[in-house]
């Protein structure tokens, strides 16, 4: 069986809504941007930018634990963490370069931010390629092993006495920026057709009870 047929038996299960909630909100789904945390350790801000990447649609979210537990707090997310794919990267002597490694083989181009970057902005940055966007620790920001291995150095711009704004501000910004731009331009920033069914059928599956089992037996009465 196909994802697609799959999914379609599935939703004889689920209620029309929330139906109708996985096939609107599948399609403003991207990865043409993603969003990488590294060694994030506040509770608050982890799981504001969770919610921050669902409600922009960014479907994927890196998480780099080298030092610091990744701790999510519901009273935060509000559920966003069900269906926003959260990848972790941890129990490795280095994280930070297996993640970096995993995403460039994938095509996206590192970004950085930094108050010293110069030209490169949300607004300005280009659109054209995949890129993830990755954010650090407010006290210290990314890892010097994560700013040598970035291909893009972003400035957020800023008019204040302080250098940085808090972590969860610095990515709900560069996001939104970026993905309101993305929406606007011509860059095919949505999911193919495989990747959609793929994705419906995730979201199914996590709604539907026991849908292991029912998946089983259906493939087990298209073989019969």
């Amino acid at each position: 069986m196909t994802d697609t047929e799959i999914y379609e038996r599935l939703c004889e299960f689920i209620t029309s809504h929330k139906r109708a909630l996985f096939e609107r909100i599948a399609l403003e789904r991207t990865r043409h941007v993603t969003c990488v945390l590294e060694d994030i350790y506040q509770p608050h801000n982890a799981s504001a930018v969770v919610r921050t990447c669902d409600l922009l649609g960014i479907q994927d979210l890196h998480i780099i634990e080298n030092r610091n537990k990744y701790t999510v707090n519901p009273d935060v997310t509000l559920g966003s963490s069900k269906w926003v794919d959260m990848h972790r990267w941890r129990g490795e002597s280095d994280n930070t370069a297996r993640c970096v490694a995993h995403l460039k083989r994938s095509g996206y181009a590192i970004v950085t931010t930094s108050p010293h970057a110069q030209d490169t902005t949300p607004s300005t940055i280009a659109l054209d390629r995949p890129l993830a966007f990755c954010f650090g620790t407010e006290l210290t920001g990314v890892s010097k092993a994560l700013l040598d291995q970035s291909d893009i150095a972003l400035r957020i711009p800023m008019h204040g006495f302080t250098e940085s704004y808090n972590i969860s501000v610095s990515a709900a910004i560069t996001l939104y920026t970026v993905m309101e731009r993305l929406r606007a331009s011509e860059v095919r920033w949505r999911l193919d057709d495989a990747a959609l069914a793929a994705l419906k059928l995730s979201w199914a599956r996590k709604v539907v009870h026991s849908a292991s089992h029912l998946e089983e037996r259906l493939r087990g009465e298209k073989s019969a």
